[in-house]
Formats: structure tokens, sequence, C-alpha cells
């Protein structure tokens, strides 16, 4: 079954990484002006290495390659893995679920 959060729940989105540092932080500026031109001014966008990511993490997103180390370390949170440090879909996706205040839904279980 997959794990899912309502928009209007979302406080923080973790957009975790291997190292923290390059492509990955592109992503995260990326996705915070998306945040912005969308209007969403009241999630905040946490970058971090894999293993630092808490247990109580609402949303995260990583690449695929990390997504079994994130549902380890957030075992509760949603999960929203991507293959594109750059527009992938799955931050569209993202937003558009933010601005309608539907429910995200995670990719991996």
């Amino acid at each position: 079954m997959s794990q899912s959060i309502s928009a209007t729940e979302i406080k923080s989105i973790i957009f975790a990484c291997e190292a923290g540092m390059g492509s990955s932080l592109m992503s995260v500026n990326s996705l915070k002006k998306k945040l912005k031109a969308a209007q969403i001014l009241d999630i905040v966008v946490v970058h971090k290495p894999a293993r630092e990511i808490p247990a109580d993490a609402q949303v995260v997103i990583v690449h695929k390659g990390l997504a079994k180390t994130a549902h380890a370390k957030a075992p509760n949170a949603v999960i929203l893995a991507f293959n594109h440090f750059l527009n992938d879909p799955i931050f569209d996706k993202l937003i558009k679920s933010l601005v309608e205040k539907t429910e995200v839904v995670s990719t991996e279980a």
C-alpha cells in the first residue's frame, strides 16, 4: 500500500541526496522556484543527505537509487523518487497536487 498525505498537511519537504552537493542542490533551488511561482509559500524545502533523513519526515524527494534508504530512514514518509535531477515530471506533479490541494502519493512502496 502506498503512503499518501493531503497537500494541506504538508509543512516541509526534504530533498535528500547522496552527498549534498551538485545536481541535487540545483534541483532544490528549482523546486523552491516552482513553489514560489505557484504561490506556495508555507512549505519549507530542506536539503539533506539521505543518511540524515529524520524519521518524522512528511515528504522526501530522492533519486530512485536512494529510495530504499529514504524509506528505511522515514518509513511513514511519502517518498517521491525521480530519475532526472532537473525537469523530472515528479516535480511538476508535486506542484500540481499542492496547488489543487489533492493527495500526494508515494512513487515507491
